[in-house]
């Protein structure tokens, strides 16, 4: 028996895709909204890791991300790609001798993103300790 989410406005929405346990639950008016603008792109658990790591050290190796991350080279690739592609992050590849070389920093509009991101999860555990 899944229960409909009630957004501010009063009406309602289906909890799509939600398991009946986690449909139970009711998100209410702005906390629903804060969920709802939560930047995707940031919100998943290993471009987090990413942006959050640069947001700490002005630049970091390819290298580097991977063994704070515990990931491998395609996974750490492939989500850096998308961050770069939204501007997120900045890609140096260069040689240090014959050895290729990857470095990475968070770009003025990611730590933007990232601290927006950083407010809407503050509002949503705010909204639902006082709920």
């Amino acid at each position: 028996m899944a229960r409909a989410l009630k957004h501010e406005d009063g009406g309602a929405g289906h909890a799509g895709g939600l398991g009946d346990e986690e449909a139970e639950m009711t998100v209410a008016g702005p906390a629903l909204q804060t969920a709802l603008d939560l930047d995707r792109l940031i919100h998943e658990r290993m471009r987090l890791g990413i942006v959050s790591a640069l947001a700490v050290n002005d630049q970091l190796s390819f290298n580097d991300l991977k063994k704070l991350l515990k990931t491998t080279d395609g996974n750490l690739s492939v989500h850096a790609r998308k961050l770069e592609e939204a501007g997120y992050i900045a890609c140096e590849k260069y040689f240090e001798g014959r050895m290729p070389k990857t470095e990475y920093r968070l770009t003025r509009p990611g730590r933007r993103a990232l601290e927006r991101y950083l407010d809407h999860m503050e509002a949503i555990i705010h909204a639902t300790r006082e709920g």
